[in-house]
């Protein structure tokens, strides 16, 4: 996925500049926190607005202050999973999963086999822990099928174990789906073969 961000963001008090460009399927923001790559994954996802720059992911230009272009974040076209993992907390699992395009139950169904959450189907998100809250969420914009996936600390909260299923799953997306992956993790990016631009 070619991305070329070069943008000016306000987050509370701070005001930062954020310059990166890639071009590969996997393209990993890697820095420590506060370091700007959070805020730079929800400029591009059109959820927090650039004071200024420009934003192109796969020759599209999301965002350009001095052209006047703000797509909205609904026509962007990407998939999010949130460092929260924000789920819909009055829809069980299933209807989560299932909420991105309106999944089919065989598809739900699926994608929770492959993420190990099939016992918890019927589950709210309230009884889920926190790992199991962001396997969901990874299924739930995998379900989408958005032109690429934008994916902000995806392994927070995962024991060793289902950080490494998690991480071959995520690695498996990527050969069919462009990732911006965020980390403070160098191991992870470079297990996903990823190009890694240190913020």
């Amino acid at each position: 996925m070619s991305i070329d961000v070069a943008i000016t963001v306000r987050r509370g008090d701070f005001v930062r500049d954020i310059a990166f460009a890639g071009d590969a399927p996997v393209t990993a923001l890697v820095g420590p926190s506060g370091g700007g790559k959070t805020s730079a994954l929800l400029a591009i996802a059109g959820l927090l607005r650039p004071l200024a720059g420009h934003i192109r992911v796969g020759g599209r230009t999301l965002f350009d202050a001095a052209a006047g272009i703000d797509v909205p974040a609904h026509r962007r076209d990407l998939g999010v999973m949130f460092q929260e993992a924000r789920l819909f907390p009055h829809l069980s699992v299933r209807a989560n999963l299932g909420y991105a395009r309106r999944a089919g139950p065989a598809e739900v169904a699926a994608m929770a086999e492959r993420l190990g959450i099939a016992a918890l189907l019927d589950r709210w998100p309230r009884h889920l822990s926190g790992g199991e809250t962001r396997r969901v969420a990874l299924g739930r914009a995998l379900l989408a099928r958005p032109a690429a996936l934008l994916l902000d600390e995806p392994l927070a909260h995962l024991d060793a174990e289902r950080a490494k299923a998690l991480l071959l799953l995520i690695a498996e997306s990527a050969r069919n789906l462009p990732l911006l992956y965020v980390t403070h993790e160098p191991d992870e990016a470079m297990a996903l073969d990823a190009q890694l631009v240190a913020i």
